[in-house]
């Protein structure tokens, strides 16, 4: 579908009525604020977004995830609302101020099953090496950080257009990195990528040809569930190669490869990434 617009007001929220849903928190960071949105009630479920993006990323599965579960998605710190990281800021540290966040919202000895998409499942698999057993279960969507080369992308210029210039760039973008569904390339996708990629002001990028996650996870004591859509331009056509890492580390680890879905799962298949996390938590 293609927009009529000729233009993005760049300030307004792109999912009204789930932000209003929301309870808004900040949580104090070491460099400013962390902003966090809370939805529902039951068993603490923490969703960390992909890089360059925000708590959007999760926009097509909260509502139903908050029917069974007390939801929080924080904007890690640099990306959505959140203030910028301290120059050279680790992944451990951002992890940290992860944690030192949800403990200010549920206190220090609550448990919580942690889900992360691409750069989010980096900070996921460290959070839940930080925490040990207060991890009920860990999921990690489209992983990076796994000592593997960056798979190289050329993505549209965006941040010099305007108009429906930008809306293409935005719209072609998707397409070649995020959603492998035509269908899924609407105009709410476009406003979401629009708005996380004008407040992005960390580049996440440079940690994932890491091997920050495969440490994290031979340190973690949670269950392990790793997730892929089979048209993950960041994985294919090294899938197999990035479950055997994660096998090396963590024989007892799941796997899931979701057809026909692109490297943002919970937006391209969010019934089947709903289905798979579901059977991740811990009861």
């Amino acid at each position: 579908m293609r927009s009529n617009r000729s233009d993005l007001n760049v300030t307004h929220e792109p999912t009204p009525a789930l932000n209003q849903a929301a309870n808004h928190h900040k949580t104090r960071a070491p460099n400013g604020h962390v902003s966090w949105r809370e939805w529902g009630s039951g068993p603490v479920l923490l969703l960390i977004h992909g890089g360059t993006g925000s708590w959007r990323h999760w926009a097509a599965n909260i509502e139903r995830l908050a029917q069974t579960h007390h939801v929080y998605t924080p904007d890690t710190p640099g990306l959505g609302e959140s203030d910028r990281p301290a120059d050279h800021a680790t992944a451990h540290e951002i992890a940290a101020s992860m944690v030192a966040g949800l403990d200010m919202l549920i206190g220090p000895d609550t448990k919580f099953d942690v889900c992360g998409f691409s750069y989010g499942a980096m900070i996921a698999g460290i959070i839940a090496a930080q925490q040990g057993t207060r991890v009920r279960s860990l999921t990690v969507i489209g992983p990076g950080a796994l000592g593997l080369p960056r798979h190289s992308v050329k993505l549209e210029k965006v941040r010099s257009k305007q108009g429906q210039e930008r809306v293409e760039a935005n719209r072609i973008n998707l397409g070649i990195f995020m959603l492998a569904r035509p269908e899924r390339i609407d105009d709410l996708a476009v406003d979401i990528q629009d708005y996380n990629t004008i407040h992005a002001r960390f580049k996440s990028k440079d940690f994932a040809h890491t091997p920050i996650l495969a440490e994290a996870l031979a340190a973690a004591t949670a269950p392990v569930h790793a997730i892929w859509g089979d048209k993950d331009v960041t994985a294919v056509p090294d899938i197999p190669t990035r479950i055997a890492i994660i096998r090396s580390v963590r024989p007892d680890a799941r796997f899931t490869i979701i057809p026909g879905a692109g490297h943002w799962t919970a937006w391209d298949a969010p019934d089947a990434l709903e289905t798979a996390l579901r059977t991740s938590f811990t009861p």
